[in-house]
């Protein structure tokens, strides 16, 4: 590791201690996940792949805390010079397969829509040899890309990937989603308070004011946004707001459920 990446980890170790003492101990028991009475408020934690640099503290955060989450999964390049779904990383998704967590497709080469045409859509992935190139995927085509991540996840685990996609940007077309729920995959947005903001540059956006944002706007029955590692942004947010989030959340009485449990996805998850 080099010290840069060192100063960068214990900067980011000391700004999570000042989090968690200001809004309260990540250390006691946490409470069960929402066990589905009337009064439960549940907010959906979800994350899309990414550089995975953050991913073992990730995964140990949503341990501590007895948080299962929703991931999407493409093949994107990663820290170590291997990619997010490659034969080093698939100890770490076992793993978090078998603490119960949800897993759908985010695309293989995480491929942006930018417009529909007359050959299918226009798109441009950010990842594999194709990547920063722009393509048309036909229908056929857009579904090999859907399922390459359900390939591989059934390589990984020896377990289905659940029929749900989050398109990469969350860019979409009424045509495009018609096109993946033909493919069997219905799409998963965000909430617009679930947007927390990782993706923005640390400089304007530091890890506490995303911290007290998410903590004022986010409500039950939000989908929350992040990754696993962003290229850009040199604080990290995972996990410095991770743990105060989620001890701050259930502070105010929100629980956390994977998309298994949400209304819009309940019934298509539980045909599969």
């Amino acid at each position: 590791m080099s010290a840069t990446c060192a100063r960068g980890r214990l900067r980011t170790a000391a700004l999570s201690a000042a989090l968690l003492l200001a809004f309260g101990t990540a250390c006691a028991a946490p409470s069960a996940a929402c066990p589905g009475t009337p009064a439960d408020r549940p907010v959906y934690l979800t994350f899309d792949t990414g550089h995975m640099g953050v991913a073992p503290l990730v995964g140990e955060v949503l341990a501590r805390q007895g948080v299962r989450a929703t991931f999407f999964l493409a093949s994107e390049r990663t820290l170590d010079g291997g990619t997010s779904l490659d034969e080093r990383w698939a100890p770490w998704w076992r793993q978090r397969a078998q603490e119960g967590h949800l897993f759908g497709s985010h695309t293989w080469d995480h491929d942006v829509w930018q417009a529909d045409t007359p050959a299918g859509f226009r798109t441009r992935p950010t990842q594999g040899p194709a990547a920063g190139r722009a393509r048309v995927l036909d229908a056929a085509a857009l579904c090999r890309e859907l399922n390459r991540p359900a390939e591989r996840w059934q390589a990984m685990t020896g377990s289905a990937l659940a029929p749900i996609w989050r398109a990469p940007g969350g860019r979409t077309s009424p045509a495009l989603l018609a096109a993946a729920q033909a493919c069997g995959y219905r799409h998963v947005p965000w909430t617009t308070a679930g947007f927390l903001g990782d993706e923005l540059p640390s400089d304007r956006h530091p890890n506490a004011a995303l911290l007290r944002q998410a903590l004022e706007r986010v409500r039950s029955g939000d989908i929350l946004l992040a990754h696993l590692g962003i290229w850009s942004r040199q604080d990290p947010w995972a996990p410095a707001v991770l743990e105060p989030l989620i001890v701050g959340l259930r502070e105010r009485g929100l629980c956390f459920a994977t998309l298994r449990d949400h209304p819009d996805y309940r019934s298509h998850l539980a045909t599969r």
